[in-house]
């Protein structure tokens, strides 16, 4: 179910949590070409479920989840190295389906040891998309 985690304090969930769907990130840079800290992704059938490790994401009205991955020789990771500003990258981060597709992408920004010292500070914009399934 989209959103499954997100409850209020009440314990109320909005109708949209219970809704089957996925969550597609939409990630690019603001202005490139991307030299400091490019986002990587981990081929999802490279991370087993054990991988990722559960943690609470604490607002002021509500207590959400979400994943951080352990390390794992076995992940294969790639990133779009001087990734330009008309470039862009779709994240699945999360699939309430469970027929055996992949459910999360593991993601996150690294330092490339081969960038200059004087590179511009990354800008980037992330947006989050939802797409609901009939049931």
């Amino acid at each position: 179910m989209l959103s499954h985690s997100y409850r209020s304090r009440s314990g109320h969930q909005t109708p949209c949590a219970t809704a089957p769907g996925t969550r597609i990130n939409v990630w690019r840079p603001i202005r490139g070409p991307l030299r400091d800290a490019p986002l990587a992704v981990c081929d999802a059938t490279s991370v087993a479920f054990a991988d990722f490790v559960p943690s609470d994401l604490v607002y002021h009205d509500r207590t959400g989840e979400t994943y951080r991955v352990r390390y794992n020789p076995a992940h294969r990771w790639f990133y779009v190295p001087e990734m330009r500003a008309d470039e862009a990258v779709l994240i699945k981060c999360y699939d309430s389906a469970e027929d055996g597709t992949a459910r999360f992408t593991a993601h996150s920004a690294f330092e490339d040891p081969t960038a200059r010292a004087n590179v511009l500070p990354r800008e980037s914009i992330e947006v989050r998309t939802l797409v609901f399934h009939n049931a």
